[in-house]
This record gives C-alpha cells, structure tokens and sequence, in this order.
C-alpha cells in the first residue's frame, strides 16, 4: 500500500510543484472565450492556457467530505472507435468530444505505466511544437510511479492501476477547433493492497482534419497552468470548476 500511495502521490506532487506562480488571482470556474466559429489566435490560446487554477494542497487529492448538494454535470460522448497506439477515439467536434479525447489519452497512459508506450502516445497524439515527450507531464508521472515501485521502464503485470474519470471542466474555447480541457481522474493502484488519489490535468487540445473523420489532438504550445487535484464530489472541487462526469448517452444528451 505504501509503495502504491507513494508511487501515485509523487504524480500528484509533480503536478502542484509545476504549478504557476503568476500573481494572477485564480478562477474558479469556466473560462469560455470565443463566440462560436470565432478565433482570436496564438497568443489568445496562449493566455488561456496560462490563467492560473485554484491553487489546493497535495492532501486534498487524497480525501475531502462529500458536498450537502451535487456539483453541476458535465454529459460527455464515449469513444467510438480505436485509434493509434490503441487510444480509444471517434469523439465528436465539440468541447465534451475534446475532453473525452483527452481523458482517453490520460487513461490509456496512466494505467498503461509504460515509459515505451507513453512515449508512442505522446508521438501519435501530440502536434509538433509541444513540450516533447521528455517533458510531458503523463511521462513524468509514469516516471514517478515507477520509480517508487521500484519498477523498470514498465510495470509488471501483478501491478494494477486503474484511471477513472470523475469530473471534467473547460477552461477555455477558442473557434470550434480549440479547447484547453481539463479531466479529474479517480487512481487507484493495487500492488498487495489499493492506493487512492485524485489526479486533475488540463491540456490544449486542437481538432486536425475535416469535421467527419478527423480527430483531437494535443496542442502546440507550453503547459497550461495546473490543475487542482481535489478530491472528487466536494465543496473544494465545486470551488475549482470541476463538474461531475456523466456519460452523455445515460444523460439524453447527444
């Protein structure tokens, strides 16, 4: 349990001590530029993805009392297909679609817990001009994972992790072709006994291809500014922006 929660709580660490310093108050909840279709450029996108978060400490991704009231949904799409380097795909052209691509892409990475196979994602579903695989804040957290289980550049297989996801925000649109996404994730690693943390992570995420069968992708650009890992379904979490999770098929909405 302890190398779990060690191995899990260093992903989470790594991600609040890269968070930004800017002196900018942080929001706390959406931030929806943009009128529909219209684009106001890199520099925009960029401001966007640099807007601080509510800043929370490493603890609250570990526990939190649940709020009196329910946090507001977000109806996301399931995948409809299988893309490159077997992340679930198909998502629709919208902000929901761009959030279900990244949590497929964070999930497929983070249960995975293989520096290879991280490194095939990061290659297939990044745009040129990112941060690079070395850099990829995924791969740090594999990295860190690994390391505290005392593990090779891939997991042994009576290691299990498993990656959920509990709430999503969009913190920014920018035409119909950009949005900066963020997912909170439930993990949970089982080596003798489970380990638990929450795990929030934002990324820009770029439409390629024509409205039918293109797809999402990573963003060029620098990191967007950290996510607040809090624990799910509480007044904390309400407070950072963060919005259930539901299935958008079980909602109604298409």
């Amino acid at each position: 349990m302890l190398v779990g929660l060690v191995g899990l709580g260093l992903a989470v660490l790594y991600a609040v001590k890269s968070a930004d310093t800017s002196p900018v108050e942080p929001g706390s909840a959406e931030i929806r530029t943009g009128a529909a279709g219209e684009s106001h450029g890199q520099a925009h996108r960029d401001a966007v993805a640099a807007a601080p978060m509510l800043e929370v400490e490493p603890d609250d991704s570990k526990a939190g009392t649940p709020a009196a009231t329910p946090a507001p949904v977000l109806a996301v799409p399931a995948a409809t297909t299988t893309g490159p380097v077997e992340v679930p795909t198909g998502f629709p052209k919208s902000p929901a679609g761009a959030i279900g691509q990244l949590a497929a892409i964070e999930t497929t990475v983070l249960q995975g817990m293989s520096i290879p196979h991280a490194n095939d994602v990061y290659e297939q579903w990044a745009l040129p001009g990112g941060v690079g695989a070395a850099d990829w804040p995924l791969i740090k957290n594999v990295q860190a994972f690994l390391a505290s289980a005392q593990q090779g550049q891939t997991k042994d297989p009576f290691i299990t992790v498993s990656a959920h996801p509990t709430a999503a925000q969009v913190k920014g649109i920018d035409g119909s072709d950009w949005v900066l996404a963020c997912v909170l994730l439930d993990m949970r690693a089982v080596i003798t006994t489970e380990a638990r943390v929450a795990y929030g992570y934002c990324e820009r995420m770029q439409w390629v291809g024509d409205d039918q069968s293109g797809r999402w992708m990573i963003a060029p650009g620098e990191l967007p500014a950290t996510a607040p890992s809090t624990w799910p379904d509480t007044d904390l979490a309400v407070k950072a922006g963060w919005r259930t999770w539901v299935d958008a098929e079980d909602s109604g909405v298409n």
